[in-house]
């Protein structure tokens, strides 16, 4: 059984207790962490910073919530900028992100974000440092998003928003390596926000609802109203694979391959090559981003938007009016 099977079954398998030790070690340095940074209390930055991250390890989809922030604060008149470690990229860091940036460069998710929100991009393992490159870049920002960073805590921040996904929840509520926590359940107590993505009644939150937007091709982005007969493969190198497996099944009456790939995996030609015998390839929007140079013209990805209710929202704006009003 895998790890990351084997946290989310509902008992805590007998071997998982091997890594006790390792757990507790864990815990000891996380909690130290946190508690040195918050006695020393970072200096707050000239614009308020509204952080999307989570307490488990792998997708919850932070991005789809990152991206609706930045619509609806546009919306609002502001003008957003967003920061991101930029896992799986190479850097030099900090690096701003274009449309052209390379994905092994950025990491997939600063290179989707930075494509679809169309506003400043800078990523960075030190998000402070991102930060500071986006205001000096782009001093009309008006609002800094981190993408990821709950646990970044030199990063000053007004809002902090927490997105747990409904089907995997908090798995068997231990901290790593035991379970997939990457801080304690009472985490979720402090920050300002929590979003469930999906439906659960056992989870309190803003119940967040992603709706997909049809599929494009891969290589030019354009729209395919009805995607070619033939064999299918549907692929995805991220942390819940099986979430989007779900979707695709759902939206295709076919019968199609799922194959899974580890998380922000790096695709390469070679991949494709493997994949050949396969007419048609089905893909997450995150994936496309490093398949974009050689896929071929029956590669498709599917975007996906967030849908959130307008309780969400008008917390999200008083807190951002306390902000500029010193309060």
């Amino acid at each position: 059984m895998a790890l990351t099977d084997a946290w989310y079954r509902r008992r805590v398998s007998w071997w998982l207790w091997l890594l006790l030790p390792l757990h507790w070690l864990f815990v000891l340095v996380s909690r130290w962490r946190r508690k040195a940074v918050l006695a020393n209390p970072p200096k707050p930055l000239p614009v308020p910073v509204i952080v999307v991250g989570n307490i488990t390890v792998g997708g919850t989809g932070k991005t789809p919530v990152t991206l609706a922030l930045v619509q609806h604060l546009q919306a609002q008149g502001e003008k957003p900028a967003i920061i991101s470690r930029g896992y799986g990229g190479k850097g030099p860091f900090p690096l701003t992100v274009t449309s052209t940036t390379a994905a092994q460069a950025c990491g997939d998710e600063p290179l989707l974000l930075a494509r679809r929100a169309q506003v400043p991009v800078v990523v960075a393992p030190n998000r402070v440092a991102a930060a500071l490159q986006v205001l000096a870049q782009a001093p009309e920002t008006t609002v800094i998003i981190s993408d990821d960073g709950l646990q970044h805590y030199r990063l000053s921040r007004q809002f902090e928003i927490a997105v747990i996904d409904a089907k995997r929840g908090l798995g068997n509520g231990w901290c790593l390596p035991i379970g997939p926590l990457r801080e304690s359940p009472e985490r979720l107590q402090s920050v300002d926000a929590v979003i469930v993505n999906g439906e659960a009644p056992q989870l309190d939150g803003f119940t967040m609802q992603l709706h997909s937007q049809g599929w494009r091709r891969v290589h030019d982005d354009s729209r395919c109203e009805q995607l070619p007969e033939g064999r299918t493969l549907a692929l995805a190198g991220i942390g819940n694979p099986q979430r989007f497996f779900d979707t695709v099944q759902e939206l295709e009456t076919r019968s199609m391959t799922c194959k899974a790939y580890p998380d922000h995996y790096a695709f390469t030609a070679n991949d494709a090559k493997e994949l050949r015998d396969y007419d048609v390839i089905l893909m997450t929007e995150k994936d496309a981003m490093k398949w974009r140079s050689f896929a071929h013209e029956h590669c498709y990805y599917l975007p996906v938007a967030a849908q959130l209710p307008d309780t969400f929202w008008q917390q999200l704006d008083a807190a951002l009016e306390r902000f500029h009003h010193g309060t």
